[in-house]
């Protein structure tokens, strides 16, 4: 086990991410639950992870499948109780694995008792502990557009005022201007410290220095400096692991995030290579072909431009996005390789690796029809694109490829009805490929998905170039191969991946004939070339 009486013991560490309302239902009711997510805390020991981030627990009217927050020292009663959150809190500590927990300090949901008072009237205390500006009905403040569709404004009748909201209009946002909501914020997170909490994750904490008026969202003037004090009044007095979510930071900024001297943030999880195979200025939605050769050298940027002087999170899956074998991989023939193939890419880089439910099954994505997706972005994509005359096989193709649904299936534990998830209707479909993927068939098989990324986290753990040592990309132009090396002041590391369906000609640099072999997704085969989805660690001495 990790020490983590030490500062930077999540430097070592791997985490696994649980979307809890699809991991485990105890009840029947359809909904995963902590009750659930304590039942296979052995499991996730087996695995080797050291901390599970739990995207959000807290009561909520799941308007945004808990990221509208109505209360932030609850615990919502379709996951449990606040005992049963003390529970997997102690039973995590007993394996070793600590919780983090996903905080949503942007905004809260309408029905929080703070936004309740604060629609009342204008001279309420907790009136500006929100965003408001003044208006007339029917003319907002400006033009500005909400992530999920529609006005970023919501006029309150009582108030005579608009509020701001960057996401659903059940969302309004937390006026961090105003120190008392500060200080109500800082309190809150101490409490849930001295619960025993190890971390958190910080949903789009680079919004929280917003400027409407400016039509400023995220990197607001005051962002840096909100973050160092939240971290000085609560990250600082332990020893916490904290990520915080910023789809705008760059290299320069993540160096901010993540300064070793623990001022803001452990790190940020950044989202440049996610977004390269998304038309330029358009949307999510809009697709390109994956433009191999820049993802090589987006994640050298980042392997680079922080070493040494921050700290990567690295990941190719979470609850927003598509699952990776399906989109980047090849999930049919080859999803065993590719699986493996992306896990060995990832895990061998620099920073701390998170492992979202499934993955390491090579869960793949699902195709469901539109009266079946649950997510509210989904929806409205589908409804505001068929409104503006998008042909219906485009609109699906691209929530076949992007939907945040893909990653939202239930967790496929065996070959039982419902994939052992629920005894009771699932609230969203079981991916029908669950009787061929499944925990039940690999945790046993010592060829598996599951076993390779086991091999994966405990080489992390006995191999300290893999947390400590720079990064060379080689063949940075090379259209199927990602081949990059890693070294310290005692051994280099090589790793290699054909990203391919075909085989790849391709001879090892020399040096390297003699490596030691640390892990690969084929047995040793004949030198000069690469089958397909082959992948492979090799290491040598100084």
């Amino acid at each position: 086990m990790l020490d983590k009486t030490q500062k930077n013991w999540w430097r070592q560490a791997v985490a696994y991410q649980i979307y809890p309302k699809s991991f485990q239902d105890t009840t029947g009711s359809g909904t995963g639950d902590l009750q659930g997510i304590i039942r296979r805390l052995d499991y996730l020991a087996r695995l080797g992870v050291d901390v599970i981030w739990l995207s959000p627990v807290f009561a909520s009217p799941q308007v945004d499948n808990g990221y509208d927050i109505s209360d932030y020292r609850a615990i919502d009663p379709i996951y449990g109780s606040l005992s049963d959150m003390d529970t997997l809190i102690a039973g995590g500590k007993k394996r070793g694995i600590g919780i983090m927990l996903d905080l949503v300090l942007n905004h809260s949901s309408d029905q929080h008792r703070w936004f309740q008072a604060a629609r009342t009237s204008r001279d309420d205390p907790y009136h500006d502990y929100y965003v408001w500006r003044d208006g007339k009905p029917g003319t907002p403040p400006n033009d500005m557009k909400a992530s999920f569709g529609g006005s970023a404004w919501e006029w309150v009748p009582e108030v005579q005022q608009y509020y701001f909201h960057q996401f659903a209009p059940q969302q309004p946002d937390l006026n961090w201007e105003n120190p008392r909501l500060r200080r109500e914020l800082y309190d809150m997170i101490l409490w849930w410290m001295d619960r025993g909490v190890e971390g958190f994750r910080l949903d789009v904490i680079d919004q929280i220095a917003k400027d409407p008026d400016k039509k400023i969202t995220n990197n607001g003037p005051r962002l840096h400096e909100f973050l160092r004090e939240l971290s000085a009044e609560t990250f600082q007095k332990g020893c916490l692991v904290t990520v915080g979510e910023a789809w705008g930071a760059d290299i320069p900024r993540a160096r901010l995030y993540s300064n070793p001297d623990g001022s803001e943030l452990s790190m940020v999880f950044q989202f440049e290579q996610i977004m390269l195979d998304q038309q330029p200025g358009k949307e999510k939605w809009d697709l390109q072909p994956l433009p191999f050769v820049e993802l090589k050298k987006s994640f050298a940027r980042w392997q680079q431009g922080l070493h040494g002087c921050g700290f990567n999170s690295l990941f190719l899956n979470n609850h927003d996005l598509p699952r990776t074998v399906s989109h980047w991989g090849s999930d049919g023939v080859w999803r065993v390789q590719s699986a493996k193939l992306l896990a060995t890419m990832l895990h061998g880089m620099e920073g701390m690796p998170y492992i979202y439910q499934g993955e390491e099954l090579g869960m793949t994505n699902i195709s469901l029809p539109i009266e079946e997706y649950r997510d509210l972005e989904s929806i409205n994509m589908y409804q505001e694109r068929k409104a503006a005359g998008y042909a219906e096989a485009d609109i699906m193709n691209s929530l076949h490829a992007k939907s945040r649904d893909n990653a939202r299936t239930p967790m496929q534990w065996d070959d039982s009805p419902n994939a052992g998830f629920t005894a009771g209707t699932p609230w969203l479909k079981v991916n029908p490929n669950y009787t061929d993927i499944n925990a039940a068939q690999q945790v046993d098989d010592p060829d598996s998905v599951f076993s390779y990324y086991r091999q994966l986290i405990a080489l992390r753990k006995s191999h300290p170039v893999l947390t400590e040592g720079d990064f060379t990309l080689l063949e940075p132009e090379h259209p199927k191969l990602f081949v990059y090396c890693r070294r310290n002041a005692t051994c280099q590391l090589l790793v290699v991946c054909n990203f391919s369906d075909n085989e790849t000609e391709w001879m090892l640099p020399d040096g390297w004939a003699d490596a030691e072999r640390l892990i690969g997704n084929y047995e040793p085969g004949p030198a000069g070339r690469l089958r397909p989805w082959e992948a492979m660690m090799l290491e040598r001495p100084l």
